[in-house]
């Protein structure tokens, strides 16, 4: 009995030390391929691919640095692209191999159990680690829906970006919720959200800042770094200089962040093909330094044009909330001009400490009148919107004439929390429905189903009851339909 504990003892033993020499960690200097870390400035992370291949979009490096996971694509779009993987194993980093055929992206979970994936066509798939590998890749959402770069943080969050290919809209950063077989986009709104293409991006483990790129319409892309306020609301994002972006027709794409927060991995190309490589930079002194620095004023919510008559007192307030400053709203001061820059007409006058616009108007007229908002650094912030003075006796009958048009507009303010207000003309009485739709084109609610006779409506739309995210409200009668988004922020 004595030598058979001893003899178990033993064993235990052996399997303890095997444990320990199984999670020995890698060395430092083979951490990333054995490669040299850079400083300051982005250098190519040398990744093999086959010819006529080039190694693009994000990569994935597991927490311990023993597998590091990427993808090769010979073109945009690419009609051949597969993942391929390197593993540190018996002392020595073996590979490249294949991991998976038909897949690009690649994104580890945050215990690394799971690697997200998509396709060619913005469908996003997963595969589950096993102990002989990866499972086959299966599409994480269910409905035909496309997105872009999904990613999971320590909270457990779902993100991707709405942003694909042939898009009717520009592409929006937005939270994903899947609950009980719906899926629901939640757009983060504004600052992080622009009227440019909001596509790649990367979200801190932790929620606490998050890198996107910038797209304009046929342009080129250049990153961002925006963090996450104590409300829950993100700063208006401040572009990464040179030499991270660099100028000229340039895309700057794919962003990943080591797990030690150090290194920012990202692709990098032009116009020619053979110039797209995966760099990577040293980049926590970076974002450390961004956090101490100005954050420019940006426009929240537009303000609506106005209209008013001659001889009739005109009188505005645009509200707080129309600009923001992340370094406090306290610090902004306003002016208004023409928007050609020449002065506003001799009987408006502005209020620059109540945000007003007040006087009496002598003569008919439309005027583009532009609000500047500056910081205490000088930077900027600008909104433009139209003024339009009608006389009441010659207008008469260019109201006449407009009320034969039906027309939805867009609803004010958007975004919004908790109400909003949304006005229409009708042209002539009609049976008229109003109501709102969640993308999946789930009715949510329904605000007018009755008879109306010609003319202007408001009705205010209250979300209290719904959740953040993307929403549409249609107008429909027997010879008009037209529908529009509005935005909830909660």
């Amino acid at each position: 009995m004595k030598k058979l504990l001893q003899h178990l003892l033993v064993i235990l033993m052996m399997v303890i030390s095997s444990f320990k020499l199984f999670a020995q960690p890698i060395p430092e200097d083979s951490l990333y391929l054995g490669q040299i870390p850079p400083g300051n400035i982005p250098i190519v992370f040398n990744l093999p691919v086959t010819a006529g291949h080039r190694a693009c979009e994000r990569i994935a490096i597991t927490s311990d640095g023993k597998e590091i996971y990427y993808g090769e694509l010979n073109t945009y779009p690419a009609s051949s692209y597969r993942i391929k993987y390197f593993k540190y194993q018996d002392n020595r980093w073996q590979g490249p191999e294949n991991l998976f055929e038909g897949f690009m992206a690649p994104k580890l979970s945050p215990d690394d159990s799971i690697i997200y994936l998509q396709d060619n066509t913005f469908h996003a798939y997963y595969s589950k680690r096993l102990s002989t590998g990866w499972s086959v890749p299966v599409r994480l959402i269910s409905q035909n829906l496309k997105t872009h770069y999904l990613q999971k943080s320590e909270m457990d969050n779902f993100y991707v970006s709405s942003y694909y290919e042939g898009s009717t809209s520009d592409g929006e950063i937005c939270k994903l919720i899947m609950e009980n077989g719906d899926t629901v986009f939640q757009n983060l709104g504004r600052p992080l959200n622009s009227s440019l293409q909001e596509n790649d991006f990367l979200i801190a483990a932790d929620e606490s800042y998050l890198i996107v790129s910038r797209t304009p319409n046929g342009g080129t892309a250049d990153m961002y770094l925006s963090f996450k306020n104590e409300n829950g609301k993100w700063t208006n994002p401040k572009k990464l200089e040179e030499p991270i972006n660099t100028p000229g027709f340039n895309w700057e794409y794919g962003q990943f962040i080591s797990n030690d927060g150090k290194y920012l991995f990202f692709t990098s190309g032009g116009l020619s093909w053979p110039s797209y490589y995966t760099y990577w930079i040293k980049i926590d002194n970076i974002i450390d330094s961004l956090r101490q620095t100005n954050y420019s004023p940006y426009l929240n919510y537009q303000i609506p044009n106005q209209t008013d008559s001659v001889g009739y007192n005109f009188n505005y307030t645009f509200p707080d909330s129309t600009f923001i400053d992340d370094d406090g709203n306290n610090t902004l001061t306003y002016s208004a001009t023409l928007s050609n820059g020449n002065p506003l007409p001799s009987w408006l006058s502005f209020d620059s400490i109540t945000k007003t616009f007040f006087g009496t108007p002598t003569s008919s007229g439309n005027y583009s009148i532009k609000v500047t908002a500056a910081d205490t650094a000088n930077a900027k912030a600008f909104c433009t919107f139209s003024l339009n003075i009608e006389n009441p006796v010659t207008d008469i009958n260019d109201d006449k004439q407009r009320i034969n048009d039906f027309q939805l507009y867009q609803n004010y303010p958007n975004p919004f929390n908790p109400s909003t207000k949304i006005s229409w003309q009708s042209s002539v009485s009609s049976w008229q429905t109003l109501k709102v739709y969640d993308v999946l084109g789930k009715e949510v609610a329904s605000l007018v189903d009755e008879f109306k006779p010609a003319g202007n409506y408001e009705i205010e739309f209250d979300a209290r009851n719904i959740s953040s995210g993307i929403y549409f409200y249609e107008l429909k009668t027997n010879t008009f339909c037209d529908q529009k988004k509005m935005i909830v922020i909660k």
